[in-house]
């Protein structure tokens, strides 16, 4: 079974994203914020990682250029998932290293579509 790690501090939006994908065969795992991510990521090793920009701390884009650097996670695709929708934002995601970045609020259909991409 596939396993994708959700990255949100906003307990509703991880449990939106796992009621998605779970009945499509994926193994939900999260984290609530980046420094979490990280640990998780090293420690569970998913096969995609769902990230959030916006969280206290350690916002997405650097988390997500921290598991680009990290050799035990950079190989693991991670898809930026954010409200926030400027072009500069996909910009800046991809230079950290985000595979995809996929736009909130996004339908159910769209987040399985996007995760099969990579899974």
């Amino acid at each position: 079974m596939p396993k994708v790690l959700i990255v949100d501090d906003i307990r509703s939006e991880v449990q939106l994203i796992a009621d998605a994908l779970t009945p499509k065969g994926y193994d939900c795992i999260q984290a609530s914020n980046g420094l979490e991510a990280v640990e998780r990521a090293r420690t569970e090793l998913p096969d995609l990682i769902l990230l959030d920009v916006v969280m206290p701390g350690q916002d997405g884009f650097a988390t997500c250029r921290q598991l680009k650097r990290d050799v035990t996670t950079k190989e693991i695709p991670v898809v930026i998932v954010s409200s926030k929708n400027g072009e500069s934002d996909r910009f800046w995601g991809q230079k950290q290293g985000a595979s995809d970045y996929l736009t909130k609020p996004f339908s159910p259909d769209d987040l399985v579509t996007m995760v099969r991409r990579f899974v």
